[in-house]
C-alpha cells in the first residue's frame, strides 16, 4: 500500500543542491519534487548508536533538510566496532555533538538539531512534537514502547529497527496513516519476560548488521517523506546475515491493542520501565538483601586465601565471556545450565554460593534459582565483572 507524502516540497533546491543530489533527480520516483519534499523534512533520530549512525548519516546525505538527535550518551571505544559516525577522537565526547560534528562534514546543507536528554515522560512528547518522521534507534522495551505511545498521540509515523547478534528486523508503525495501520504494541503486546532477551550489550551484535538495517530505515524513511514506493506499514521485515536471508511477514492490526485498538486502557504515558522490568519479580526478590558490592567480594576472596573463610564464587556468563575476563577464583558455570536444572548438581551444599556475571542482571535471576533449591545464604555480587575491573582491577579489559 501506498501513502500520501508526508512533507510538503520546499520552494527550491539551490544550484550546489541540484550538483549534489543529482543521482537522486535523475530516479524518476524521486525526481526534484522528492528532492525539495527531503529537504523540507523534519525528521528525529532516537540513538546516535549502532541503527543511529548509519541513519544519520543516509539521512544527511540524502538531503533530509533537519535532523535532530536525541542522545544523552557519551562514546566509548567498545562503541567503534559498529557505530560509525564516531571515530577514535570522539571517545569520551557526546555522541550527539560527535554526530552533529560527522553529519556536517557529510553535508553541510542539513541543519541538526541537539536533544542531549534521556528520553522520559516528562520531555518526549515535547521532544517529538514538530518533526515529520521518527526514526527509532533504541535498544531497550521500555523505551521502544514510550516511543511508540508518544508516537500515536502526536500522530508521526515511526520507523522501527532492533538488532541482536546476527539478527535484525524492520518495521514501520503508522496507525494514524490508515485504518489498518499496526502500532508496535500490535506486533508485541507485552515485553518479553525480564532477563529473557539480553541487550546488545550482554548478548553481543555483529558490527555491520547495524548498517544493514539502518539502511533499510532510512530507505523507508525516504519513501514515507517523498510518497514513494510501498513501506513496510503492516509489515515486518526480519534478516538473518549469517544465512544472507530476508523474510517478510505480514503484521495485522490487533483490535483488542491496548494503545490504538477499538477500546484502547492505555491513553497516555505509563511507567515503561515497571511495564518492561530489567529484572523478574523472583530475582528483585532474591537479590534484596543478598546483594554484595566488588569491594565486599575483594574482602571475601582474601579471607579465602587466609583459610578464614570458604565459598564458591560462580560466573554466570558465557565461555566466550569467560575469555575476555573474570574475577580470579571464580568457577564458569553459564545461566542457561540453571535454568535447565544441571547447574546444581555442580554445586557444594555445605559451603555460601556467591554469583556474579557482567552487571547483575543475569546472577540475580539465577540467583531466585539457587535460593529456591534451598541455598538460603548465597548472594550475588552487585555490578558484576564490569564493577569489578572499573573499581578493583582496571587492568582488565571492559567489553
Amino acid at each position: 500500500m501506498s501513502f500520501p507524502a508526508l512533507v510538503e516540497p520546499a520552494d527550491e533546491l539551490t544550484i550546489d543542491e541540484v550538483r549534489r543530489y543529482s543521482r537522486h533527480l535523475i530516479i524518476p520516483d524521486v525526481g526534484m519534487t522528492g528532492q525539495k519534499r527531503l529537504k523540507n523534512a523534519k525528521v528525529l533520530v532516537i540513538g546516535a548508536g549502532g541503527l543511529g549512525s548509519p541513519a544519520l548519516l543516509y539521512l544527511a546525505a540524502a538531503g533530509v533538510g533537519t535532523i535532530g538527535i536525541a542522545e544523552f550518551d557519551e562514546v566509548d571505544e567498545s562503541n567503534l566496532q559498529r557505530q560509525i559516525i564516531h571515530g577514535q577522537s570522539d571517545v569520551g565526547k557526546s555522541k550527539a555533538l560527535s554526530a552533529k560534528e560527522s553529519i556536517a562534514e557529510a553535508n553541510p546543507y542539513v541543519n541538526v538539531v541537539l536533544h542531549e536528554e534521556r528520553l522520559d515522560n516528562d520531555n518526549v512528547l515535547q521532544v517529538f512534537e514538530g518533526y515529520d518522521l521518527i526514526v527509532d534507534g533504541t535498544d531497550n522495551f521500555a523505551t521502544r514502547y514510550m516511543v511508540n505511545d508518544a508516537a500515536y498521540f502526536l500522530r508521526i509515523p515511526y520507523v522501527w529497527g532492533s538488532i541482536y547478534r546476527f539478527d535484525g528486523q524492520a518495521s514501520v508503525f503508522a496507525p494514524t496513516l490508515a485504518d489498518d495501520a499496526p502500532c508496535y504494541r500490535c506486533l508485541y503486546p507485552e515485553p518479553p519476560p525480564p532477563g529473557m532477551v539480553p541487550s546488545c550489550a550482554e548478548g553481543g551484535v555483529l558490527g555491520v548488521l547495524c548498517a544493514a538495517i539502518g539502511s533499510i530505515q532510512v530507505n523507508e524513511a525516504i519513501k514515507l517523506l517523498a510518497g514513494i514506493g510501498e513501506p513496510l506499514v503492516g509489515k515486518l521485515m526480519i534478516y538473518d546475515a549469517l544465512e544472507m536471508e530476508y523474510r517478510k511477514l505480514r503484521v495485522r492490526k490487533d483490535p483488542n491493542c491496548a494503545l490504538c485498538g477499538d477500546n484502547p486502557t492505555v491513553t497516555g504515558l505509563i511507567d515503561y520501565e515497571a511495564f518492561c522490568g530489567a529484572i523478574s519479580e523472583e530475582a528483585a526478590e532474591a537479590a534484596a538483601g543478598s546483594t554484595i558490592s566488588v569491594t565486599q567480594l575483594e574482602h571475601m576472596l582474601k579471607e579465602r586465601e587466609e583459610g578464614t573463610r570458604d565459598f564458591v564464587l560462580v560466573d554466570v556468563r558465557e565461555p566466550n565471556e569467560y575469555e575476555i575476563n573474570r574475577i580470579p577464583g571464580s568457577v564458569l558455570i553459564p545461566k542457561g545450565d540453571f535454568l535447565n536444572g544441571s547447574a546444581l548438581e555442580k554445586l557444594p551444599s555445605d559451603k555460601q554460593i556467591v554469583m556474579h556475571c557482567k552487571s547483575g542482571v543475569r546472577s540475580a535471576e539465577t540467583l531466585a534459582i539457587v535460593k529456591g533449591a534451598g541455598y538460603a545464604d548465597a548472594v550475588h555480587v552487585g555490578g558484576g565483572v564490569v564493577a569489578w575491573v572499573n573499581q578493583i582491577d582496571p587492568s582488565q579489559p571492559s567489553y
